[in-house]
């Protein structure tokens, strides 16, 4: 039984684009560092990119133990406010991104942005799903718009330090997500109460399992997952232009070529979405993480234009995966406590994987790519032996539209 409180009000379509809208703008915002960081570096006086790389860490890492507070805010404060905080706090901290004028005055910067992207994922996911009828559905095209939203910051970005400079990368989408801050205001369904403060439901576990089990292995998986995502995410431009070195070297190729994968490769969650709410969640969770491990370690030795397409089927696999916690936390946890749930994960999972973005850079430049593909393929595999720890679960009953049960879990 999906733990949705039958009670809860849906959300307009207003509401649902913004709040989608919120995710493609969580994630842009956090890799445009990463994809103009090369034009950064040169204008701050260091020889390398990877010398800059660390300065970004501060974001990542505020990014996972923000979640914390963010999640009991949105509890108990209410979602609705706590997104109309992130909209217009992540607008304001790209335009100070864009002021900056040392590599420290940077990293303070991205950290005040990692401040206000944490209250995204336990906040406005569980504002998303509350209601929903189809909760793998609606999570699949939030993954797929949150990372439509990877695939501008790799174009809009490339485009925007060609043309004008690595500020109006920042500068550019502060201002409109200030805009889309205004239409949230404006046009975002009123709750009538906070989430903490309506009558809980019955969450359904499956049979033996605790709570605390469920979320210790939901909590390592996803931060082996977080880690991946980081790896590629932020390193997969550099990635690409160093096995692409013999074919081109324009920023703007290159960040489009990178756009094409991730908005190719976005595709899979929405297929997963629609196989969540069918099929039991481990036999599919699993598949999709041992097709990862197999595609990543192909990449160690792939170059040119094999290696492109490969990267599609790494980033396929490594989105594909996003999904899963998601929606044990809307099919096991009640609406009244999912964004502190939710927060208690990704603290953990999100600031654990911020050693990502430390690391990068280094390894780069001590070791080269083939060694942090290696490391890649590593973690993909540690996220395979986690998954294989977790609890078998049916198949969800079938609903109506209406939300009627059609048939049995298989």
């Amino acid at each position: 039984m999906d733990a949705t409180h039958p009670t809860t009000a849906r959300n307009s379509a207003a509401t649902q684009w913004l709040l989608n809208i919120g995710h493609a703008i969580d994630h842009m915002f956090l890799l445009i560092f990463a994809t103009a960081v090369t034009s950064i570096a040169g204008e701050f006086g260091m020889a390398r990119w990877e010398d800059l790389m660390p300065y970004g860490v501060a974001a990542f890492f505020f990014f996972g133990i923000g979640s914390l507070p963010a999640g009991r805010l949105g509890d108990h404060w209410g979602r609705r406010k706590m997104m109309v905080v992130f909209f217009f706090g992540m607008g304001a901290a790209a335009l100070l991104v864009s002021a900056t004028q040392s590599p420290l005055q940077m990293a303070l910067a991205l950290a005040v942005m990692g401040c206000f992207a944490s209250i995204y994922h336990p906040v406005g996911i569980p504002m998303l799903v509350q209601g929903a009828t189809r909760p793998g559905w609606t999570i699949g095209i939030n993954g797929l718009v949150g990372n439509l939203g990877i695939a501008v910051a790799a174009i809009t970005t490339g485009l925007l330090v060609k043309y004008l400079g690595w500020r109006m990368a920042f500068a550019v989408p502060g201002a409109l997500c200030i805009a889309f801050g205004c239409a949230f205001a404006l046009l975002a369904t009123r709750e009538q109460a906070a989430p903490a403060r309506k009558k809980a439901g019955n969450a359904a576990l499956p049979p033996g399992v605790t709570l605390a089990r469920l979320l210790l292995v939901m909590t390592v998986a996803a931060s082996s997952g977080s880690l991946l995502f980081n790896f590629s995410t932020n390193s997969n431009y550099e990635l690409l232009a160093d096995r692409l070195r013999d074919i081109s070297q324009d920023p703007a190729r290159i960040g489009a070529l990178l756009a094409a994968v991730y908005a190719a490769a976005s595709l899979t969650q929405l297929v997963v979405g629609h196989l969540i709410d069918r099929v039991p969640l481990k036999a599919l969770y699993l598949g999709i993480v041992c097709f990862q491990a197999a595609v990543l370690a192909l990449s160690i030795v792939s170059h040119g234009w094999m290696f492109y397409a490969v990267q599609f089927l790494f980033m396929a696999a490594i989105f594909g995966a996003i999904p899963f916690t998601d929606a044990m936390i809307v099919r096991f946890v009640d609406d009244s406590a999912r964004s502190r749930v939710s927060g208690m994960r990704l603290a953990v999972s999100f600031s654990a994987s911020s050693i990502a973005v430390w690391l990068i850079g280094p390894v780069v430049k001590q070791a080269g790519f083939a060694a942090l593909l290696g490391v890649m393929t590593a973690t993909s595999i540690l996220t395979l032996l986690v998954v294989s720890q977790l609890p078998a679960t049916p198949a969800p009953a079938r609903r109506e539209p209406s939300g009627a049960p059609q048939g049995k879990a298989a």
